[in-house]
């Protein structure tokens, strides 16, 4: 086994043990540990795994896309080199055709939840591809403009999940996929 092989799946191991062991550490604070992508898939209806990022095309032909927020759709935040697995998060309220309130999750506090924070559309011709989104340290909006794909419309009513709601105890790993490289065989 080379050392590029050997080296990602040590890399997948110890990710995948961190998850397994940040969840029971913030049971043990009394909050469940959420991530951005299976929170939004519990609370909008969108059933789509794999990270963030890769919510946007998997969602073509599936469900439909556009430009307008709409309560209950997704928001899909393209990855960057700050956000490299991207971001997803749902559509909580309309308040005007550049500002929205979103529910999301893994934000501002790892693994928390933030219900109804703003999101601003900063882009230039007013089309949802930009945004500054609520960060709960600076009590305000961020200072960061993030890219955004659009929004995925769930076709459902988003589900309202409260402090008390426990995620199921199966360890779902089809939101943590590794971003290797494809190799070529080695030539013998």
């Amino acid at each position: 086994m080379n050392f590029r092989v050997f080296a990602a799946r040590f890399a997948l191991m110890a990710v995948c043990t961190l998850m397994m062991a940040a969840p029971q550490a913030a049971s043990a604070k009394g909050r469940t540990f959420w991530q951005c992508a299976p929170y939004a898939r519990e609370i909008s209806g969108v059933n789509i795994h794999g990270n963030a990022w890769t919510w946007w095309s998997q969602a073509a032909g599936r469900y439909q896309r556009g430009e307008t927020p709409k309560v209950g759709s997704v928001m899909s935040f393209q990855r960057t080199a700050r956000m490299p697995l991207g971001h997803v998060a749902m559509v909580s309220q309309v308040i005007s055709e550049r500002e929205v309130l979103l529910t999301h999750a893994n934000w501002s506090r790892a693994g928390g939840i933030e219900r109804n924070v703003r999101a601003v559309d900063v882009s230039p011709e007013g089309d949802w591809s930009e945004v500054k989104v609520w960060f709960a340290p600076m009590g305000g909006l961020g200072t960061s403009v993030y890219p955004v794909n659009g929004f995925i419309y769930s076709g459902g009513a988003p589900h309202d999940l409260d402090d008390d709601f426990k995620p199921s105890l199966d360890l779902d790993l089809s939101d943590l996929m590794a971003e290797a490289k494809k190799e070529t065989p080695d030539a013998g």
